[in-house]
């Protein structure tokens, strides 16, 4: 064999090294998790968050232009913030480095940032994930570089950025809010993965009705991770061309686990919900939010506690028994304890939606504390003063003292501030409709039996 007619031993071995890499890169992806895999490698892929995506919405069009600048996605778990800041690196072109903020130091963060500043006109992208972890320091150390536009900040969070990002760069960042992703966009994503045969589980043949699919993304409450997560575990699970039946969901529906952070966003947003179903009168969503909470492990007095606020502020003189039911309420979750107190919770939850509403008491003691704020304090007049010691008798407090039981229906006439001022307005809701009349009685005979 002529030396021409020989293989190359070089290009033999480049091809077997290229076709080794290929097969690596190929074999990495396929253990790859589902929701890794699946991930929208486009802005045309993403699906649901018409709010900020939609037509007209503004940030298209910044990504069109690739005029944005620094941005903030706020969102709950697996609604694709992440995903959609690989995504705006991807359609501008732009350098991008993703960073957690978990892992993450001050020395990563300096190596990146120098990169980045000796080459401002690739206008690198800097993904952070769980950009609330970072701390004042490291995300002081930002500032500089955003500033100068030499880095532009893509940061993730599922913490509301109020809390946990420093006003200075949250200044200088856009924020866009992320809801979870509606059921339907969750199941057309569900049944992309089984069909599709490279980034998917086509290879599988496993199949799913629409149905299954909808009650599946139902279950994951608009977290497509872990809706995909679950899927793949189900599909794995079975033999090759099998179909997930509605049999097969009965596992993670008896896992399934409410999402609730008891010390983050959700926490506020569902106790803030509770309250204000409370006030509406709305029993059914009351009790839902109540049973949210208890179901995602709310300690149980923090609610027992909101409802003895409750009873005072929102229902106060229409209804007075609400106030002790709330404390007895407060008082049998202390003594009984869970599960056993979501009944007491329950009882007095129903109660105080059902009861008429009032807030003439709360708007009374901001019209007392406006009124000590305001003007000039008055003095105790000196037929009130307090006349049981010496010098009190000597200087004649409470001589003139009118005893309220010497006078038809204990009301004397005699003024009780030098300078009269109405505080207290009722409102005509409930028992405080009576109460209304009785002291519009009592001022008339006020004025008929004059003032000292």
């Amino acid at each position: 064999m002529s030396s021409s007619e020989q293989p190359s031993l070089f290009s033999t071995s480049t091809k077997n090294k290229k076709r080794s890499t290929k097969t690596s890169v190929t074999k990495a992806l396929a253990n790859r998790p589902l929701a890794v895999r699946m991930r929208p490698r486009n802005l045309s892929e993403v699906l649901g968050h018409s709010n900020i995506l939609g037509e007209g919405a503004l940030l298209p069009k910044l990504i069109a232009s690739d005029t944005f600048g620094s941005l903030l996605f706020y969102g709950p778990p697996g609604c694709g913030k992440t995903t959609l800041g690989e995504v705006i690196a991807h359609e501008t072109g732009s350098p991008c480095v993703r960073i957690n903020a978990v892992m993450s130091n001050v020395a990563e963060l300096r190596d990146i940032l120098k990169v980045a500043r000796y080459q401002p006109e690739e206008r690198t992208v800097l993904l952070i994930d769980e950009i609330h972890r970072f701390n004042k320091a490291q995300q002081d150390l930002l500032l500089p570089d955003v500033e100068a536009g030499s880095v532009r900040i893509i940061g993730a969070t599922t913490h509301n950025p109020g809390f946990y990002v420093i006003p200075p760069l949250l200044s200088r960042s856009h924020l866009f809010r992320l809801e979870s992703l509606p059921v339907e966009a969750v199941v057309v994503v569900l049944g992309k993965a089984l069909c599709d045969p490279k980034r998917g589980l086509g290879a599988t043949r496993c199949k799913a009705t629409n149905g299954v699919l909808r009650d599946l993304a139902r279950l994951c409450d608009g977290d497509l991770r872990r809706a995909l997560n679950a899927l793949e575990t189900l599909v794995l699970g079975m033999p090759i061309g099998s179909s997930v039946t509605e049999k097969d969901l009965e596992v993670f529906a008896k896992e399934r686990r409410i999402r609730y952070d008891a010390n983050e966003d959700e926490h506020y947003d569902t106790i803030s919900a509770f309250i204000k179903s409370v006030r509406g009168s709305d029993p059914d969503a009351a009790l839902y939010w109540m049973t949210k909470m208890l179901e995602g492990g709310e300690d149980p007095r923090f609610i027992a506690r909101r409802l003895v606020i409750l009873a005072s502020e929102d229902i106060g003189l229409a209804d007075s028994r609400a106030l002790p039911l709330a404390t007895a309420t407060l008082q049998a979750v202390d003594f009984v304890g869970m599960p056993e107190a979501a009944l007491n919770l329950s009882h007095c939850t129903l109660f105080l939606s059902l009861c008429p509403k009032s807030n003439s008491a709360t708007e009374a003691l901001g019209n007392a504390r406006r009124a000590l704020k305001d003007y000039p304090v008055q003095p105790v007049p000196v037929w009130l003063r307090d006349g049981h010691n010496k010098v009190g008798k000597q200087l004649g407090h409470g001589a003139d003292y009118q005893y309220s039981h010497d006078f038809p229906e204990n009301i004397s006439g005699q003024k009780y501030l030098a300078d009269p001022i109405e505080l207290y307005k009722p409102k005509m809701a409930g028992a405080e409709a009576a109460l209304a009349e009785r002291l519009e009685q009592w001022r008339r005979m006020r004025e008929e039996r004059g003032d000292i």
